[in-house]
């Protein structure tokens, strides 16, 4: 076959798979497929996928600089395509704050545009113009470090699925209004915001990760929730408002929330829910939730051990607990209220699905041996529990290897990996 055969037989493919071949290829590559031939110079122009980085330029060797380059470029592609625009994204650190964003976004709202991302450098935050929430078929938006403010006549995205906010600074009741009226949202992400207070009505969110300083998180009506990760950032007005603090955040944040599946809580979050946790009551139990993470507990807080135990033992279906540990944990060989094991875990609470259990950052505490010795005790089904102590307590070893070999298991299949590096 000669080479103009191959090249008719290219040209003559279906358009549809023509558009499937250019949607996969880098934009800047699809757009040269226009010099091949006189019935490839537009066929770039039907593809619905619109996909723009710092790639699409080159290094410049002249006076041209590299944010006019791409700016122009942009703007060429969306004057000559035709059809409609499912996708657009723009990851870019040669843009901030520029008019041709606005104008760009004025286009795609006449688009019927579905997925929007904007991901622009630092510098000047862009803000959104009030063209983006007139994009009514929106599914999918992520917004990087810009100025939100819905305009009065805003009244929700209603088939937004996903919502990705970060850096972006929005007055907490538009962000509230903007959650719940978007009545379709399974997906939100929530990253580096500052003292947020927060209420999420969301009846079909399904996954939620926030990090950031939040002073307050209601989830007030997400039923269907299943994942859920957190971090929290602690400063001298958060910790202020913790102490000022009425109510019990463990039910303000996990109260109704019955088909959780996963529960990841990073920096602080133990702090966070262990506000109040002496008005909570088990009157609910997570009987989905299977994996359990919670990272920096202070096992000299009794509090923090507290709303450990209350979800340990509120998952009757539990299968992993991952927990570490407070790095900058002051070691004390005594610890009062020891006592506290037998009152607060009744004789018949047993985790009797739990197979794997891992714990890092160990510094060998009295209250933290002593929920290791729970765990052991009360896990018929365990297969591995793995300890890492903290590299600050590298004399103290020695004592937790014998305490974990005098401990009692409750599983004769049990594997204990005590890991010294």
């Amino acid at each position: 076959m000669d080479n103009a055969s191959a090249h008719d037989l290219l040209s003559d493919l279906p358009l549809s798979i023509v558009e499937s071949i250019l949607t996969l290829l880098p934009i800047r590559d699809a757009v040269r497929t226009s010099i091949l031939s006189s019935k490839w110079r537009y066929r770039w122009a039907c593809i619905p996928q619109l996909v723009f980085d710092d790639k699409c330029v080159d290094v410049p060797v002249d006076k041209a600089s590299p944010e006019s380059s791409l700016i122009k470029f942009i703007t060429h592609v969306l004057l000559l395509h035709k059809g409609p625009i499912h996708k657009f994204k723009l990851s870019t650190s040669y843009l901030q704050s520029c008019p041709e964003i606005d104008q760009w976004i004025l286009f795609l709202s006449r688009t019927d545009i579905r997925e929007l991302t904007l991901e622009l450098g630092e510098g000047e935050w862009f803000r959104v113009p009030a063209s983006l929430f007139s994009c009514s078929k929106l599914t999918h938006l992520e917004l990087f470090r810009c100025e939100l403010d819905p305009p009065p006549s805003f009244r929700g995205f209603f088939c937004l699925k996903s919502l990705n906010l970060q850096q972006v600074y929005v007055v907490p009741e538009a962000i509230e209004n903007l959650i719940a009226n978007s009545p379709l949202l399974e997906s939100l992400t929530l990253l580096y915001f500052d003292s947020l207070e927060l209420s999420i009505h969301a009846p079909n969110l399904k996954n939620l990760y926030l990090e950031g300083e939040f002073k307050e998180i209601c989830l007030v009506n997400a039923p269907l929730l299943a994942v859920i990760s957190i971090a929290l950032y602690m400063t001298d007005d958060i910790a202020e408002h913790f102490e000022q603090s009425s109510g019990c955040n463990f039910i303000k944040f996990l109260g109704g929330v019955p088909n959780l599946e996963r529960l990841v809580g990073h920096i602080y979050f133990t702090k966070y829910l262990s506000i109040g946790i002496e008005q909570w009551k088990h009157q609910f139990a997570y009987y989905h939730l299977k994996i359990i993470e919670l990272y920096r507990v202070s096992f000299e807080d009794m509090k923090e051990i507290l709303v450990v135990l209350h979800l340990i033992m509120s998952s009757p279906n539990l299968e992993e607990l991952h927990i570490s540990g407070s790095s900058n944990t002051v070691v004390s060989p005594e610890a009062p209220d020891l006592d506290f094991w037998e009152t607060q875990c009744p004789s018949k609470c047993t985790c009797k699905q739990l197979k794997i259990v891992k714990i890092t950052d160990v510094n060998g505490v009295p209250h933290e041996m002593e929920l290791i010795k729970f765990l052991l005790g009360n896990a018929p089904a365990l297969q591995m529990m793995s300890i890492a102590p903290s590299v600050y307590v590298a004399d103290a070893k020695m004592k937790m290897l014998i305490d974990l070999l005098r401990f009692r298991r409750a599983s004769s299949q049990a594997e204990i990996i005590f890991i010294q590096d």
